[in-house]
């Protein structure tokens, strides 16, 4: 007589057919939710605990402040996934913003909306190249892509001492107008980068990349293109928030952006990434985008007296626990 045996409930079979256990699922869910997780705990408490955080007006100041540096995040998000890194971003959102408002003066709206995002699909491009073609170090390539990009600006706002102005009554200006369109905006294109990762052939491609570039070459991906398309991507979406901050701002700020791809870089993490590539979702930096805006939030009301230090100070301990408790996670679910 033949006898089955079946797993037992502390055990589940991957699709590869490896058994993951119970620790194993439940450490796999705190890593990949953890950031959401923690944003609900915050605001929770937050509301409890802190005068005047639950207000419409704060909430409203939380979200339209970060809505279009939240799409820098969006873009990272792709790139990490594969295992790289992307160190323009910020400058190609100041550069963005810059040739923005120029075009507005000297195009109109036609000219506003494709110059920034054209300029940085083609510096997207260089830096995909490089990293793909040449084999270069991302790191290297794309900061090297946020000093040309950061010089460029410099180079058309004469050192930083001009800055264009969007014309009154401009068309471009409707696109970060009021304070749920930017809002709104940020959605559809968080809504849209998740469906991007998770139900195409594209997004499969990069979780592919980053779990084993040898094993994306030898399941007959086409691992070049896909990393010239995923530079191009991050520096297009950091491109078209820029162009939309300055619609927000009616102006092409000079002297924005500088850190912003820190700020982005720790948002992804937060929300689940792993830097080593290979694991990641959309949620999840929407979750560490908003997790760091509560608490710069929170800092500016009850730390504000310590000044930029205190801030500063916060989100590096902050980070520090998350890349521990991350990497922790990571471990246990690699023990036999």
């Amino acid at each position: 007589m033949t006898t089955t045996t079946l797993p037992t409930p502390d055990a589940a079979v991957d699709a590869d057919g490896t058994r993951e256990t119970r620790v194993e699922r439940i450490t796999a869910l705190a890593q990949q939710q953890g950031g959401l997780a923690a944003l609900v705990v915050v605001v929770v408490l937050s509301c409890i605990f802190s005068d005047g955080f639950a207000t419409t007006g704060n909430f409203q100041s939380i979200l339209v402040g970060n809505s279009y540096t939240a799409l820098l995040a969006l873009g990272m998000t792709f790139v990490i996934i594969t295992g790289g890194i992307d160190l323009s971003v910020g400058s190609v959102f100041a550069l963005g913003g810059v040739l923005a408002a120029w075009g507005a003066n000297h195009g109109g709206i036609v000219v506003a909306m494709a110059l920034p995002v054209a300029v940085a699909l083609v510096l997207g491009w260089v830096h995909g190249m490089l990293v793909a073609k040449a084999r270069l170090a991302p790191f290297i390539v794309t900061l090297a892509g946020m000093l040309f990009a950061r010089g460029l600006l410099q180079a058309i706002t004469n050192e930083g001492s001009t800055t264009f102005l969007v014309p009154q009554g401009s068309p471009f200006l409707w696109l970060g107008d009021g304070v749920w369109r930017p809002i709104l905006t940020a959605v559809i294109l968080f809504v849209l980068g998740g469906l991007l990762l998770v139900r195409t052939r594209f997004g499969q491609s990069l979780f592919a990349l980053g779990g084993s570039e040898n094993a994306a070459l030898l399941m007959g991906l086409p691992v070049r293109r896909t990393k010239v398309q995923v530079y191009m991507l991050s520096a297009g979406i950091a491109g078209v928030a820029g162009m939309l901050n300055a619609s927000r701002l009616q102006s092409g700020v000079t002297n924005i952006g500088v850190g912003y791809e820190l700020t982005a870089i720790a948002a992804v993490i937060i929300g689940g990434t792993l830097l080593t590539g290979g694991a990641g979702s959309v949620l999840g930096t929407a979750a560490g985008v908003l997790l760091l805006a509560v608490i710069q939030n929170l800092i500016g009301v009850h730390l504000s007296q310590y000044g930029s230090s205190a801030s500063d100070l916060a989100n590096g301990l902050f980070l520090a626990v998350v890349v521990l408790i991350q990497t922790t996670l990571q471990r246990v679910r690699r023990l036999p």
